[in-house]
Order: C-alpha cells, then sequence, then structure tokens
C-alpha cells in the first residue's frame, strides 16, 4: 500500500488513516487525480501487529484497560483543533537505499482512527510522516536498529520537487546553528540573532521552531509587526486591502511592470553567524480580477515558526546526533556530494511535486554589511481558494499479503 502523506519535523508521531471512524476524503482530495490516496487496513498486511500498552513506545497508559490490550494515541496540534487519534500498530516501512538495496524495517504508527479540523481538509491528504525527536518518529527508531545515522535532510527545489534523506548528515561546507533544546520537550527550535528587509537591519533575536509541516512562516508580535512593517516599507506596487479569506496582511497588486526586483529579500542571522537568506518570501495569488502577492508570514498568538517557504532552495540538515541545523543551496537531484561527512546515507526517497518552487542563484549576504537584498523568485502561484494546500509529500509502501 502507499500513501501520500505530509512530512512535519513539528511533530513525532507517523499516521495514516485506518479503521475511519472520521478521516478526510479520499475521493474529493485536490490530490486524487494525480495520486490514489490509501486507507490502511491491518487486516490486509501480513506484517502488521498491534502495539500493547506494555510497550516502552505507548504513552497513553492511562488509557489502557490492561497490559496486553491496544496502546492508544491522541496528539494535538498547534492548528486550531487539529488532532489524530486511534491505536499504535507496527509494520513493515520500505525504503530505497542509495544502491538500490530495498530496505525493510519495522517502525511504530498511528492506526489513525479519527480525525478533526485542518485534517479533514488538505493539511494532511492521506497521514503524516511526524520527524521529530521523540523515540516513537521514525528517524528515531530507524537509528535506534541501526539503519542510518542519527540524522536526515530534506530539500526543496526548484519545481516543487523535494527529497528526503535519511541518514544524511550534510556537508563540510555548510551553514550550521545548534537547536536550542528544551529538556522536557525537545523540538528543532533556532535562535535567529538578527534579520535583514532589503537595506533595513533588524536587532530583533527570538526563537524559533524550524518546521517543515507548516506551510508559511508565522511570527508573534511585536516582531511580526516590525517585521512586516519593514517589508511594506520597500515594496513599491499599492498595497490590497486585506481580505478575510486569506491569512495574510501584506498584500499588493501586481502592475503590468511588476518584477521580482521589486520585492524586497529577507535574510536571517542565525546563533553561530550562519546566513539563512530567504528566496521565497513572497506568495503570489490569482484572484479573479487579478494577481496579487502577499508577505507569507503570518501573524502567531503562541510561537514563532519558520515554516517551509523560509526552507526552499536549500538542503536542510537535522543533525540530531550533533543537535545542530544545517544548510546549503542545493539541487535536489544531486544526489551524490563530495564533501559529505562520513559515509553516504543509508536510505533516500523522492517526494512528488507540490508546486512550482523556486531555486535562484544568490550570493549568502555579509552581516557587517548593509546591501539592498533583493528576493530573486516568487514564491509559486496557487489558486485563490487552495490557499491553504502547500505540503510536501512522501510515497510510502506496506507489505501486503
Amino acid at each position: 500500500m502507499k500513501f501520500l502523506v505530509a512530512l512535519d519535523t513539528g511533530s513525532d508521531l507517523f499516521w495514516v488513516p485506518c479503521h475511519c471512524k472520521q478521516c478526510a476524503s479520499t475521493d474529493d482530495s485536490p490530490f486524487s487525480s494525480d495520486f490514489q490516496l490509501s486507507i490502511y487496513d491491518p487486516d490486509e498486511s501480513s506484517t502488521s501487529k498491534n502495539v500493547t500498552c506494555n510497550n516502552d513506545l505507548c504513552s497513553y497508559h492511562e488509557s489502557c484497560n490492561g497490559t496486553s490490550t491496544s496502546c492508544p494515541y491522541h496528539v494535538s496540534y498547534v492548528s486550531s483543533e487539529t488532532s489524530t487519534s486511534g491505536i499504535l500498530l507496527e509494520d513493515i516501512l520500505h525504503l530505497q537505499a542509495k544502491d538500490s538495496e530495498l530496505i525493510k524495517a519495522y517502525v511504530t504508527f498511528g492506526c489513525g482512527q479519527v480525525q478533526t479540523g485542518s485534517f479533514l481538509d488538505i493539511a494532511a491528504p492521506n497521514g503524516l510522516f511526524g520527524l521529530g525527536l521523540d523515540k516513537v518518529s521514525v528517524p528515531s527508531i530507524l537509528s535506534r536498529e541501526g539503519y542510518i545515522a542519527n540524522s536526515f535532510s530534506m530539500c526543496f527545489g526548484q519545481d516543487g520537487t523535494g527529497r528526503i534523506n535519511f541518514g544524511d548528515k550534510g556537508t563540510l561546507d555548510q551553514e550550521e546553528t545548534p537547536f536550542n533544546m528544551n529538556a522536557f520537550h525537545p523540538v528543532y527550535n533556532v535562535n535567529v540573532t538578527q534579520v535583514q528587509v532589503g537595506t533595513t537591519v533588524l536587532d530583533s533575536e527570538f526563537t524559533a521552531l524550524f518546521d517543515s509541516g507548516t506551510s508559511f512562516t508565522y511570527l508573534v508580535d511585536p516582531l511580526y509587526t516590525i517585521f512586516s512593517d519593514s517589508f511594506h516599507s520597500h515594496v513599491r506596487d499599492a498595497r490590497r486591502h486585506p481580505d478575510p479569506r486569506m491569512p495574510f496582511e501584506y498584500c499588493y497588486i501586481m502592475g503590468s511592470n511588476t518584477t521580482t526586483s521589486w520585492i524586497p529579500g529577507i535574510s536571517l542571522t542565525m546563533d553561530g553567524g550562519g546566513q539563512l537568506a530567504v528566496y521565497d518570501p513572497a506568495i503570489v495569488i490569482s484572484t479573479p480580477r487579478e494577481f496579487i502577492y502577499c508577505l507569507a508570514v503570518v501573524k502567531s498568538q503562541e510561537l514563532n515558526i519558520l515554516g517551509q517557504n523560509f526552507m526552499s532552495g536549500y538542503r536542510i540538515v537535522f543533525d540530531r546526533e550533533r543537535l545542530v541545523l544545517g544548510w546549503k543551496k542545493f539541487d535536489c537531484y544531486e544526489l551524490d556530494d563530495s564533501k559529505a561527512f562520513g559515509p553516504k546515507s543509508v536510505n533516500y526517497a523522492s517526494v512528488p511535486p507540490a508546486g512550482a518552487v523556486g531555486l535562484p542563484q544568490s550570493d549568502k549576504s555579509d552581516s557587517k554589511t548593509v546591501r539592498n537584498l533583493v528576493a530573486p523568485s516568487l514564491y509559486r502561484y496557487i489558486k485563490f481558494d487552495l490557499i491553504h494546500s502547500f505540503l510536501l509529500s512522501l510515497i510510502l509502501a506496506f507489505q501486503s499479503p
């Protein structure tokens, strides 16, 4: 069986729709015309096993009726009223190695029986692949069982094609910043020490979650207002009145002469001095009457999140052994790298297209020199009514009898 799942570094559990009581429709999805969405049935898999309540990966012992019963799970997400619940199972995950060897690894995942919120829409069309630091995540399991090094990379490429590479520890010449770890709930938090928008340097230090499962970037006030006002001050086009159907406040009408050179560039200075140039800070949206472009940053009420749109054009390395985030401008089709750390990674899986994303050629910015940073590309074109549809997806296969 194959599943089209969202890849999410902001959560831990891998789950797919299964024995559904409330799941997203597999027929009405905007992806169903390109990919046959599946519902997992443990009875149809000869290798499926129940995870019982006495298993180390079972976190809901208080909901168990006995140690031999199936382990329940419930996960709530940052998005409003979005959650998944069901029971934990084990089955074989098929992964392709770079030498074409097929690797079969038992992983623990959720049989998602009840989904709520945005999971009933298009946020996770066929499940979600949690890539967090908890012991139940697939990278943790693969590392613990000796299949891979305790690291993985994700690539967001030129045409919306991406790649996840398990065991990849990056390259010697990549930029790096340490994770800001919370001992009680470790996540991929990073520290940003400075922001440059166009010619303006903002001395705004903040901590943010580096989250591939969030399409756009979220900032809390006052940082959001300072950041957005600075962006607005560099834009030449007329600002469009906010639309309550869109999450973006800073949108502009594209004139006949509008080019990407009119859009101010953005660069983040990370803890340790590394520069992360944002190649796709804006998103282009078609409406019935006009084209508009918006700063793809949303005001947050809770926490700062650096989303997918700040990651495009890079191979992003989540080194869980050294506890560092690495990044390097990268072509997602370029599999080999002579400067890679140590042995080549064991597993990789290709990711189907998720929208047209630019991969510009741009030099790193010098944090000591104020320059006019220009965004080399717009983020992507999308239909007005699919504003929340951007996600990265992975094809997975289980063993059938």
